[in-house]
């Protein structure tokens, strides 16, 4: 394991407490509840002191020159939030059931995004773990948890985070959430945290008071880019880098999914992101580690794959592409940006065989062209879904697609995208067709708080909704309650079994096919809302789709003569398909055969 350079570090003397702070000459560590003390200044901007009598538990923070008093950057605890003492942690105090755990390989993913404070009631790390025999039950197999790093407030969605190596204390001590990995683990599910490595909140950030943590060379949305090519980059780029590493090796994540990585700008030699995933794979050694990007320029040589068929740096993107034209299908929407996924089933199709709808082309939502060719990857390079936390909580009522689409059509679309070849994932409480809503929230005082809001309509003011005077207020306690699922509607829930038969259908007929299945071997052909899609797999298995996603009875596209039929969903009468027709079948052949023909 790889020693780390950032934090409270135990030696033989007691604890080293470290601060890279180029910025000042001088800087003092306070104890709590003792007098400050001078630290020493080292080479390359760092300063360092060892106490003999600090052990876990001690609280601490740092003092400038001007007086100001700051936590721990690298802190591991915050027990009184962001602008309160860091704690010193001892995490390999942890005893853990799971050291043999080495992960599992990424084609039998069935992911389940979840948001620590409102997956349960208590919405903490302990009350999780009572909830995952359900999730093992339904056929789940990775957990990706919301971004976790200390944030200002009581609630947030996690990515106004200023702390990255601290667990955020609202939801329960650090070790609180080894129990959770190792409990998952114990379960054969694997554990995935939503890194965010492009920006800090708006509060609570005092790395710029005393180190070069941002740059005027690149903008982002959220402001100044993070300095990870100028002057004093090396230790800001280390300071990530080795965060990743840190849930790597100390909580023995499984991997990660990078928030919105074409807001990170680097214009080094070799790219953040390069080195993150290079880094991060060096950690984990022969555990499987599989790290996924958020990336709306949609830049598939992200995803490249070697001589092997294996991920050179990311093993996938979510796929908004997929979700988009899904959801279009489900609720009949083409309002903001599902205007340009509007059409027939053929941008369906062309999702499901070649990843991206928008592989280069004009995207008029966002005024120029979007993405680069993607149909040479395997469809494992794609998560696909019909809800997320950003395309529910983009809407001005946070509203999940249950709440408004007709049942017959969620169940299509939910076998189309939990069958296909892509991988899957479910968010929260969606396998039991959950109607809370999930809209954003966030909690801090009221100057930003006002900002928020402002900034929430004027962001978002193209989409429906965000005029309205019914718009929820993202700062307001009962925002962030009625998010909370309510777990008590699961067991009258019919969608749950449906959920479960499909689920325990993947992994028995189509995951053992998606193991060294490659790119560019699929096809699709479509009319009106009838589309058939077939698939080249491992194992000289191909995979057929033919389905009808429209309300009205359509005529079949393909005359299957071969193959075994493997999952239906409505039916087909004198060479038409019912409305919300879902057939999958596995045949067995050389190669692609053309269809329609």
């Amino acid at each position: 394991m790889t020693k780390m350079i950032f934090g409270p570090a135990f030696t033989e003397d007691g604890v080293l407490f470290r601060l890279w702070a180029p910025l000042h000459e001088s800087v003092s560590l306070k104890i709590e509840g003792t007098d400050p003390r001078p630290m020493q200044a080292a080479e390359d901007g760092w300063h360092q002191c060892t106490v003999a009598d600090a052990g876990p538990g001690t609280q601490y923070r740092f003092i400038l020159p001007d007086g100001l008093q700051i936590p721990d950057p690298a802190s591991r605890f915050q027990p009184q939030d962001v602008h309160g003492a860091s704690e010193v942690v001892d995490l390999a105090a942890y005893r853990w059931n799971t050291r043999e755990w080495t992960g599992r390989p990424w084609e039998e993913m069935v992911i389940y995004e979840l948001h620590i404070g409102c997956f349960t009631p208590q919405g903490t790390f302990k009350a999780a773990i009572d909830r995952l025999d359900h999730l093992r039950e339904l056929g789940v197999t990775a957990l990706q948890i919301m971004p976790l790093s200390d944030f200002p407030g009581r609630y947030n969605w996690g990515y106004d985070g200023v702390l990255p190596y601290a667990p955020d204390s609202t939801y329960g001590r650090p070790e609180d959430l080894m129990a959770l990995v190792d409990a998952a683990h114990e379960r054969s599910i694997s554990v995935f945290l939503d890194a965010v490595y492009n920006h800090f909140g708006p509060d609570g950030n005092y790395i710029p008071s005393y180190a070069p943590l941002f740059t005027d060379h690149h903008r982002t949305p959220w402001g100044h880019g993070i300095n990870y090519d100028g002057d004093g980059s090396e230790m800001i780029r280390e300071f990530f880098i080795e965060n990743a590493t840190y849930w790597i090796n100390e909580f023995r994540l499984d991997g990660f999914r990078f928030d919105a990585v074409h807001a990170i700008k680097d214009d080094s030699a070799e790219h953040l992101l390069h080195a993150l995933a290079r880094r991060v794979r060096a950690a984990a050694g022969d555990r499987h580690v599989h790290l996924i990007v958020e990336n709306e320029a949609n830049d598939s040589d992200l995803l490249k794959r070697d001589a092997d068929g294996e991920a050179r740096l990311f093993t996938a993107q979510w796929n908004d592409d997929v979700h988009h034209v899904l959801h279009i299908t489900a609720t009949g929407e083409t309002f903001g940006y599902y205007a340009d996924y509007a059409g027939d089933a053929g941008k369906l199709g062309r999702a499901l065989t070649e990843g991206f709808v928008f592989q280069g082309e004009h995207m008029p939502y966002r005024g120029r062209s979007r993405g680069r060719p993607s149909g040479h990857l395997p469809p494992t390079a794609f998560v696909s879904f019909i809800q997320n936390h950003d395309q529910i909580g983009n809407r001005a009522l946070g509203d999940r697609i249950m709440a408004s689409s007709p049942t017959d059509a969620v169940k299509a679309v939910t076998s189309i995208y939990l069958l296909a070849p892509q991988i899957p994932m479910l968010f929260m409480g969606e396998e039991w067709g959950a109607r809370e809503p999930f809209p954003f929230f966030c909690d801090f005082d009221e100057s930003l708080n006002e900002k928020v809001r402002k900034g929430r309509r004027e962001e978002l003011s193209r989409l429906p909704g965000f005029d309205s005077d019914e718009l929820l207020d993202p700062t307001a306690p009962s925002t962030f309650a009625a998010a909370k699922l309510d777990w008590s509607k699961r067991t009258s829930s019919e969608m749950l079994e449906f959920y479960r038969m499909l689920l325990d259908l993947r992994h028995q007929r189509i995951v053992p096919l998606l193991k060294g299945a490659g790119g560019g071997n699929a096809v699709s052909r479509s009319a009106g809302s009838t589309l058939v899609v077939d698939w080249a797999l491992a194992g000289d298995r191909r995979l057929h789709l033919d389905a009808n996603l429209g309300s009205e009875a359509a005529p079949l596209l393909q005359q299957r003569n071969e193959g075994e039929m493997i999952f239906r969903l409505g039916g087909s009468d004198g060479g038409k398909l019912a409305p919300w027709t879902v057939i999958w079948s596995i045949s067995k052949g050389e190669g692609m055969k053309a269809i329609g023909r």
